[in-house]
C-alpha cells in the first residue's frame, strides 16, 4: 500500500495539484468510506476517525457527503418508487 501511495503522490506532484486539494479529497473521500462503513452511524464513525462527534457533522457539512448508508438511502429511494428488488 505504501508504494501506491507513493506512486500517487508521485503522480500528484507531477500533475501540480495543490497540496490542500489533495489534502482536502483525501479527507473527504476517507471520512466517506468510514462512515459507509459504520452504515451511516456518525458517532460509531467519529470515534473509529478518532474525532469529536461535532467535527465529523461540520466535516460532513464542508464535503457535502450524505451520510446515510448506501442500504437504507437504497430502501428509501426503493419505498418512494414503490419497487422492491
Amino acid at each position: 500500500m505504501k508504494d501506491q501511495l507513493e506512486a500517487l503522490v508521485n503522480q500528484m506532484v507531477e500533475q501540480g495539484i495543490a497540496f490542500e486539494d489533495a489534502v482536502s479529497e483525501f479527507e473527504k473521500r476517507f471520512i466517506k468510506r468510514v462512515i459507509e462503513k459504520a452504515n451511516g452511524n456518525q458517532s460509531r464513525a467519529a470515534s473509529e476517525l478518532r474525532i469529536h462527534r461535532n467535527t465529523l457533522s461540520r466535516k460532513i457539512d464542508e464535503f457535502k457527503l450524505d451520510h446515510r448508508s448506501r442500504s437504507r438511502r437504497r430502501a428509501r429511494l426503493e419505498t418512494e418508487t414503490g419497487r422492491r428488488r
